[in-house]
């Protein structure tokens, strides 16, 4: 018989929303133009910005509600950001159990959530980034099986009793 160690559920579980931010948090005045924010995208590489009023979290502009909203529309790049946000933004607590994005990721139709230490944006989490935490999750879960399909083993032989 082997013996493992104990594992603690609550151990297991316990991941936190900040654990998982791969980026700093990048965000945008709400009175810059959509030509700034554009390129601040471009430069971090990132497709959402957190727009804020003093600090404070007011609204997210995505790279899709600049092309949707903005140059579809015909609205120039002096305009400002901040008439191109979606304002009924839904942020995630750092210290949460990363599970909860999952909820809100089924019952929102977002790709990407603000993530809060207190009053303060620390990061965001993104529909991209569990797909990749789970995904390395299922692998290496399924390591050992893997290795059996491929590798086969053998069954020991039972034990003779006379």
């Amino acid at each position: 018989m082997r013996l493992y160690p104990k594992v603690d559920n609550r151990e297991v579980n316990a991941m936190q929303i900040r654990d998982a931010i791969r980026k700093p948090p990048v965000s945008v005045a709400c009175d810059a133009t959509v030509a700034h924010a554009a390129e601040l995208m471009d430069t971090a590489s990132v497709g959402c910005l957190v727009v804020t009023d003093g600090g404070q979290p007011v609204g997210v502009v995505t790279d899709r509600d600049i092309v949707v909203r903005g140059v579809a529309r015909n609205i120039a790049g002096d305009a400002r950001i901040d008439a191109l946000m979606s304002t009924d933004i839904i942020t995630a607590d750092a210290g949460a159990d990363l599970r909860s994005v999952m909820t809100v990721f089924r019952s929102h139709p977002i790709r990407r959530l603000p993530v809060m230490d207190g009053g303060t944006l620390v990061g965001m989490i993104t529909l991209d980034d569990m797909m990749v935490d789970l995904s390395a999750d299922l692998c290496d879960l399924t390591r050992a099986v893997t290795g059996q399909v491929i590798f086969g083993h053998r069954e020991p032989a039972p034990l003779m009793t006379r």
